[in-house]
C-alpha cells in the first residue's frame, strides 16, 4: 500500500536521532507523530532516547552512542516554559550590556540546545525546528550551526507544514545530507 509521503516503503531504514522535549499539548504531540510518519515514509528510522530507545547509563553517554549510530539529527523546540514577564541582564552595570525587558516568550528545553551541539561535534547533519515564540538564543540563534532554523506554528495543521515548499526544500536539503552520511561511513579512511 503506497504512503501518502512516497510511492514505495524502502527495506533498509535510516536510523536518525530526532530530539524533542516530551510534548506538552495535543498539537506538540500531533507535529512529533506527523513528523515520525513522514520520516518513516521516506525511509528513516527517527530514534530517540526514551521513545525507542532505552539506556542505562547516564543521559549524556547514552544520547553520545545513540548519536553515533545515527546519520542525521532533527530537533524539534517546543515551547516549555512561558516568560510573562522577565529582564535580561538585570542589575547589569556594564554600559555595552543595558537591560532588556522579555514579555510573552517561551523557553525550550535545554535538551534542544545540548544534543544537536552534541551532533555538530560528531558532524551529522542537523536539522532544528523551532516553535514559533520560542526565544533565539543559545544554539537556536540563526547561524549557530550554518543552517537555515525554521519556525513552525503549532496552532496549525502539521500537514500544512509538511506539505509546504520550506518544508520540502528544507527536508531534502537534510535527506541528501543524510544519505551521504551513510555513503561516507562505508568508504574505507583515507591515508592522504
Amino acid at each position: 500500500m503506497p504512503s501518502r509521503w512516497s510511492a514505495s516503503r524502502p527495506r533498509f531504514k535510516i536510523s536518525v536521532f530526532l530530539s524533542h522535549p516530551n510534548p506538552c499539548n495535543s498539537r506538540q504531540e500531533e507535529f512529533i507523530e506527523a513528523l515520525r510518519a513522514y520520516l518513516d515514509d521516506r525511509g528513516f528510522a527517527p530514534r530517540t532516547l526514551g521513545v525507542t530507545d532505552y539506556d542505562m547509563d547516564a543521559p549524556l553517554k547514552a544520547i553520545r552512542r545513540l548519536m553515533l549510530e545515527s546519520n542525521g539529527m532533527i530537533t524539534v523546540a517546543f515551547r516549555r516554559t512561558y516568560i510573562e514577564r522577565a529582564v535580561v541582564n538585570h542589575l547589569t552595570d556594564l554600559p555595552d550590556r543595558p537591560p532588556r525587558p522579555i514579555t510573552g516568550q517561551w523557553l525550550t528545553s535545554p535538551w534542544s540546545h545540548i544534543e544537536p551541539a552534541m551532533a555538530f561535534q560528531l558532524g551529522l547533519p542537523i536539522l532544528i525546528l523551532r516553535e514559533s515564540g520560542v526565544i533565539v538564543d543559545g544554539v537556536l540563534d540563526k547561524g549557530v550551526i550554518g543552517t537555515y532554523m525554521p519556525e513552525f506554528d503549532a496552532s496549525t495543521p502539521v500537514d500544512d507544514y509538511l506539505h509546504s515548499p520550506e518544508w520540502r526544500d528544507l527536508i531534502s536539503k537534510w535527506e541528501g545530507q543524510t544519505r551521504r552520511v551513510i555513503e561516507t561511513k562505508g568508504n574505507p579512511p583515507n591515508l592522504y
